[in-house]
């Protein structure tokens, strides 16, 4: 076995950023149908969200919350206002504001005592959802699509979970306040924590719901969009390592066919001795402690003698 040791300029640090859909299927810019699953819906977990599925692969969530409980049933009959909804507002209220306890949910002037939640696996937006890539249609009573104002915004507003896009009418970032805004926005983009909050008196959706009805909000919204574009956003670095077998190195193969009598240090075939030739397959990074940290495979051997030389770059994603 023979090593080389790297030095400082056999390596390089890059960073590139890598966007695509966020559905099960890349492939696709964007879906528009999407069903519920009723085993889900009436297991304990239906209590707090409803899972949107499509080609039988689950996509997202929506939760909805009330300030007050309202929409479920009380946890305990003595206890009012403890409720799944009661929880789900909570917990996004500490999620997006922090620890905050006077914040409520205001929809550009509108403070609002229910929201629907449209959260992604971390699986599906890997590290950021995409701003102006939104564009949702079949929302409520409005008519037209639902964006993000990230292209026509001057500012970037911040809040605890990270980065704030205001929801209007329009698409791919060009989101713009409904016309008539006695309630406000349709809600937030939070690309962060792969999340939209919809305002659901903005969009037509629900006010003062019953008991129950906050699943129903959930189920509906759910089946009733018909377009609905989002990408991802993922920066990905890679650690470039270029090695290099000079011509005059790797020649000789440590493989006991390669001698005769490997104590003696006698090859097989003289032509082994002037004209050697070997095929490089794979290669091995070590530490200084001589430990394997990685090994990187050519997709074909490559050939390697006294005339030539081999420049191989390893790439490591990480």
């Amino acid at each position: 076995m023979s090593f080389t040791r790297l030095d400082p300029q056999d390596f390089l640090l890059s960073a590139a950023s890598v966007t695509a859909p966020v559905w099960s299927n890349t492939a696709s810019a964007f879906l528009d149908s999407f069903s519920i699953n009723n085993t889900q819906v009436n297991s304990d977990s239906g209590q707090y969200y409803t899972i949107a599925y499509s080609d039988g692969e689950p996509q997202f969530s929506v939760a909805y919350g009330h300030k007050f409980g309202s929409g479920s049933n009380f946890y305990y009959a003595g206890s009012p206002g403890l409720s799944p909804t009661k929880t789900v507002y909570d917990q996004f209220k500490n999620i997006v504001y922090g620890e905050d306890e006077g914040a409520s949910f205001n929809f550009s002037g509108y403070d609002s005592v229910d929201f629907l939640a449209i959260t992604f696996n971390r699986a599906r937006y890997r590290q950021a959802l995409l701003p102006g890539s939104l564009r949702l249609g079949g929302v409520g009573n409005v008519t037209h699509d639902i964006t993000d104002n990230s292209a026509i915004s001057t500012v970037v507003d911040y809040l605890n979970c990270g980065r704030v896009y205001r929801l209007g009418s329009g698409s791919f970032g060009n989101g713009t306040m409904p016309s008539s805004a006695t309630n406000g926005s349709y809600g937030f983009l939070l690309p962060d924590i792969g999340t939209i909050i919809l305002n659901p008196r903005a969009c037509g959706i629900t006010t003062n719901p019953p008991s129950n009805a906050g699943n129903t909000f959930a189920d509906n919204l759910i089946t009733s969009i018909n377009k609905f574009y989002m990408n991802f956003q993922e920066t990905v670095t890679s650690d470039f390592v270029f090695i290099r077998a000079r011509n005059a190195e790797y020649n000789y193969s440590c493989n006991p066919s390669f001698f005769q009598s490997s104590s003696l240090g006698l090859v097989l075939y003289p032509d082994f001795a002037q004209n050697p030739q070997t095929f490089i397959t794979s290669m091995g990074l070590y530490n200084d402690n001589n430990e394997l940290l990685a090994v990187a495979k050519l997709s074909k051997p490559l050939k390697k003698d006294f005339t030539k030389e081999a420049l191989i770059r390893v790439k490591l994603d990480f």
